[in-house]
């Protein structure tokens, strides 16, 4: 063992000296966190574990203040984590500062009611554990009525009493109850929220009867006395009943409008009135069928129905004849004595008379079937319909197809009143829409009445006159336009005409220039004068040869030259 220690050292030291600076720096640093891990891993194992005192947080200040002083004052060391949860040491000492808590009534409202089961003690008592129970339904109780809406704060209050040997002997269980309701709210006049409530505290307190619950407002005004609702109910009830007529009312309203205003338009149909008369009595009807027996079902596989079916069945005969002949029985007195027949029956009594009974009976069996039915929650007694149809108005035009109209502007038009025979049909598709019953009673009546248009046609005829207007204003304006158009056509004429003819007027006047001036050059010429021209008279006058020779050479040129003159002009 030595001699392996001995060389196992020589070798880390021999491998020590290998490593450079930074190796050596690394491994004492891992060495060094491994043994810091060791230590303060064994003192957090050895520190004493901590348990809550109460499992929900305290979030009130105040309460939270007075726990720890009391809980200083019994010199209990205690912590406070920051979401409000007081720790205690062990869960001994969080047991018995419970109890100490509970009694002194420093527990959050919002605490678990049952933390109180968790201070199991040797020298708790039947009557500390019965206590804590009713403590912990009676908070848990408050705790579900205070989460109702409505409600701001419950203080509910039990009594459970001993069991007694006798049940005769045992007082009932009774509880009471007090609730703050919010602003605003209804608790107080809902009767089914109320209901909630006293079935809530019956369910939750075992042998607890509707009879031994009191529910009170902060007023003392007792909530779950029903009979006081009774007419609350009835007004409720009578609300539900008119609200179920009117709606109804409102389908067969609009039944009868669609049906009838896709035909004639829905603009002539209105529907003046529909009254309908509900039965809200409940019904209960019992009703016993009774059918054949069947002694052979049907075979499927056969194409012939095989079954065998008989009206009923024997279940037991009986038979009994009887049959006499004689005298029978005359009764007498006494020996000496006169009987006591009847004179009338005396003259029979030496007659020999006959007597036969024939009875039959047979007990047959059929099957019966009991069937029990619940009527609607309503059922309808009479249904009245009133309907009003307008006639047609149609616009009179004269014989060129034009708007006939009154000395007032207005549009003449005439009414046309719905036929007779049309009348039949509407009456006929309403009672179709209400299912119609004459044993009911129901009463539909279909009439022709003039509807008051005035507003309507006064509007239409002002539509029409406006666009009478317009459409004159629009003719008008092309009428004005077209004139404008053939007066500037006009003008343009007469303008290029005096244009024309001053153009002509011009150049008649210069060739005439033209030609007195040639023939005095040609004057000059023959009589031997010398006659000086002006260089503008010279180049026109060689122009004018130029063109004179060109007409000559080129005259279709020439021509279609003048042409192309005369159409720019």
């Amino acid at each position: 063992m030595n001699a392996w220690f001995t060389r196992t050292l020589e070798q880390l030291k021999a491998l020590w000296g290998k490593w450079t600076s930074p190796q050596k720096i690394i491994f004492l640093s891992v060495i060094g966190a491994a043994l810091l891990g060791i230590i303060l891993l064994i003192g957090f194992s050895s520190a004493p574990s901590m348990v809550p005192l109460i499992t929900t947080p305290i979030t009130d200040q105040n309460l939270r203040d007075q726990i720890s002083l009391r809980l200083d004052q019994e010199g209990v060391t205690h912590t406070i984590t920051p979401s409000g949860i007081i720790m205690v040491k062990n869960e001994q000492t969080a047991r018995a500062m419970r109890m100490l808590l509970f009694r002194e009534n420093l527990v959050p409202k919002n605490a678990s009611p049952w933390d109180v089961f968790q201070m199991n003690q040797w020298t708790t008592t039947d009557f500390e554990r019965n206590v804590n129970l009713q403590r912990a339904i009676t908070k848990a109780l408050e705790l579900h009525i205070e989460a109702i809406q409505g409600i701001d704060s419950a203080n509910v209050s039990l009594v459970l009493p001993q069991e007694t040997l006798f049940k005769e002997d045992q007082n009932p269980v009774s509880a009471s109850i007090i609730l703050t309701p919010s602003p605003g709210s209804d608790i107080t006049s809902s009767r089914s929220k109320i209901e909630g409530i006293q079935k809530l505290v019956k369910f939750a307190v075992p042998g607890l009867k509707d009879e031994n619950i009191v529910i009170t407002d902060n007023q003392g005004n007792v909530l779950n006395n029903f009979a006081n609702l009774e007419p609350i109910d009835r007004l409720d009830l009578a609300k539900r009943e008119i609200q179920e007529k009117l709606n109804l009312e409102n389908q067969y309203r609009e039944a009868i409008q669609n049906t009838l205003g896709q035909i004639f338009g829905s603009d002539r149909v209105r529907v003046m009135k529909v009254d309908i008369e509900l039965d809200m009595s409940k019904k209960t009807i019992d009703t016993t069928e009774h059918f054949p027996v069947t002694i052979r079902a049907r075979d499927p596989t056969l194409p012939y129905d095989n079954s065998e079916v008989v009206p009923h069945i024997v279940i037991s005969q009986q038979a009994k004849n009887e049959k006499f002949e004689g005298t029978g029985f005359n009764p007498e007195g006494p020996p000496g004595q006169e009987g006591q027949t009847p004179p009338a029956y005396k003259d029979l009594s030496n007659l020999v008379g006959k007597y036969s009974n024939q009875v039959e009976t047979t007990n047959y069996d059929v099957n019966t079937r009991k069937i029990q039915e619940v009527a609607q929650p309503y059922s309808i007694k009479r249904v009245t319909v009133g309907v009003a149809i307008d006639g047609t108005w149609q616009k009179d035009y004269d014989a060129k197809g034009n708007l006939r109209f009154n000395p007032d502007g207005s549009v003449m038009r005439t009414y046309t009143p719905v036929s007779a025979d049309d009348l039949k049909k509407a009456t006929a598709l309403v009672e179709n829409a209400i299912g119609y019953s004459k044993y009911r009673g129901d009463s539909v009546t279909v009439q022709t009445i003039e509807f008051d248009r005035t507003a309507e046609f006064a509007k239409e005829d002002a539509q029409i006159r406006n666009a009478r207007r317009l459409q004159e204003a629009i003719l008008y304006s092309v009428i004005g336009l077209a004139l404008v158009l053939v007066a500037f056509v006009i003008f343009r004429l007469i303008a290029r005409e005096v244009e024309r003819r001053r153009r002509l007027r011009e150049e008649e006047l210069s060739r005439q220039h033209q030609a007195m001036r040639e023939a005095a050059l040609r004057a000059a010429e023959e009589e031997g004068v010398e006659v000086q021209m002006s260089v503008e008279e010279r180049a026109r006058l060689e122009m004018q040869e130029n063109a004179i020779n060109m007409a000559r050479e080129h005259p279709e040129d020439v021509a279609q030259l003048i042409r192309t003159w005369l159409v720019e002009e």
